[in-house]
């Protein structure tokens, strides 16, 4: 049956389709990757770009444009865009970003997801647009945002229905069977998974991936440190900041990996390459 949120990759080499028979979940799968990254051209850029706004504009953050960065790449790395499931390899429809928000900065205060939706010719200035709108709408303490209301329903159950329900719907899942109103609220059904520990002055970490959903790709970003880094063969103090990527191996092999990196870090070094919308995306075609 086909899966609602992806399409099934048919001509991919026997090899690829292999792997997800000998490592079965994605935890068996993870890989990990840092990034370090000298800030002086994401702070002068983010400067720029406040200075140019109106006093009633929302000025882009780290947020915004890591988010934009990372839109921009899969889609240009339509690779990037695919996920296992019970076996199988398949490219996702859309481009999904999943993370979970505090509705205030303190240790009591409710945490909640929001997953946004991208087709993935974006700006910059569009991807912050439907950032912000979602984060405000998840933030909003009269409302319970969708992925909120579905686990409320299922944890106000016996706990062993609770148990059984779950269950079923990981059944569903694996069979692609899952109703695509719950593919459409659910955070474990997403492109890539970030989390913003920069907000909360933490460092990076290496997350693990969900073995529940078709999350292939964690970013963890930290915060911004002095750091010391080679510059014309002498060590200078930067500021700076490490990104942990954990990443499912059976999605795209070392190299396209490493190529997208590389791509990352391209835009990291010339922003302003975001703030024009991506003529066409290309499809993963195998």
């Amino acid at each position: 049956m086909k899966r609602r949120d992806g399409r099934l990759l048919k001509t991919i080499s026997p090899f690829q389709k292999i792997i997800p028979y000998i490592m079965t979940r994605r935890s068996d799968a993870q890989i990990f990757a840092r990034q370090l990254v000298v800030t002086d051209k994401i702070d002068a850029y983010l400067k720029e770009k406040r200075e140019q706004q109106s006093d009633n504009a929302i000025p882009l953050s780290y947020l915004h444009l890591f988010i934009a960065i990372y839109v921009r790449v899969i889609a240009e790395r339509p690779r990037l865009n695919r996920f296992v499931v019970n076996n199988q390899i398949y490219a996702r429809n859309g481009i999904h970003i999943s993370m979970a928000v505090k509705r205030s900065l303190q240790d009591e205060a409710e945490e909640t997801t929001v997953k946004f939706a991208f087709k993935g010719n974006e700006n910059i200035f569009d991807v912050a647009e439907i950032i912000n709108r979602g984060i405000a709408e998840s933030q909003k303490a009269e409302d319970s945002y969708a992925v909120d209301k579905l686990a409320g329903m299922i944890m106000a159950m016996p706990l062993f229905v609770k148990k059984i329900l779950i269950g079923f719907l990981k059944s569903l899942d694996q069979f692609n069977l899952l109703p695509k109103s719950i593919i459409e609220v659910s955070p474990f059904h997403t492109s890539l998974f970030f989390t913003y520990l920069k907000s909360i002055k933490l460092d990076y970490i290496y997350h693990h991936l969900y073995d529940f959903g078709t999350t292939s790709i964690f970013v963890a970003l930290g915060k911004v440190k002095k750091m010391p880094v080679v510059e014309n063969d002498k060590v200078v103090i930067k500021n700076c900041c490490e990104i942990g990527y954990t990443i499912d191996e059976r999605i795209c092999d070392g190299l396209y990996l490493a190529n997208s990196l590389k791509l990352v870090r391209k835009y990291l070094e010339n922003p302003s390459l975001l703030e024009t919308r991506l003529e066409e995306v290309p499809e993963d075609v195998e």
